[in-house]
């Protein structure tokens, strides 16, 4: 992906344009979060590649392009609602569950899966808004530690920190 990044600092277009589009819809997701507003999101988005665009030539060398716009959409809407507490609750989505391999499958799980979805969301409403964030950040993202502390603006303990709160107050909802 760096290769792309590089191209796209070049004035490639189509670098720019598949970096628009392999990102657009995990930063969508992820702004939502922020800002329940859908097309305050888009615009943000909209901004946010029109001034990489613009600003192209005075960029630098990045080893995730994905932590780089994350951060970089974190900020944007943060300075646009004037809040930097923006992230709104975090959500168990259906298309976030595990794919069911075969219907058997599906049918001897469902009641079981059912429970402990219910018993999770409702521990996940009880996480601070902090805590809900950093769950996403580095189990639904993917971001490292370091990562999230750079886009919440926390040091790397911090988070680690918030994170074990975290889990070990979704597993007394799931015992």
């Amino acid at each position: 992906m760096t290769g792309l990044w590089r191209s796209f600092i070049a004035g490639d277009e189509k670098a720019f344009s598949q970096i628009y589009e392999t990102f657009f819809a995990v930063l969508y997701s992820y702004g939502y979060h922020f800002v329940p507003d859908r097309p305050r999101v888009k615009d943000a988005i909209q901004e946010l590649f029109t001034d990489l665009w613009r600003l192209r030539a005075n960029l630098s060398e990045t080893t995730s392009v994905k932590f780089y716009l994350f951060r970089s959409l974190r900020r944007r809407l943060q300075v646009s609602t004037g809040r930097e507490d923006v992230f709104t609750p975090l959500a168990l989505a259906e298309n976030d569950l595990p794919a069911v391999d075969s219907c058997e499958q599906h049918l001897i799980t469902k009641e079981t899966e059912n429970r402990y979805l219910r018993q999770l969301s409702k521990g996940i409403e009880k996480l601070t808004v902090r805590q809900q964030e950093a769950l996403r950040l580095k189990y639904y993202e993917g971001f490292t530690f370091d990562e999230v502390a750079s886009i919440m603006n926390m040091n790397e303990q911090s988070v680690r920190n918030i994170i074990r709160r975290a889990i070990v107050s979704l597993r007394s909802y799931l015992l």
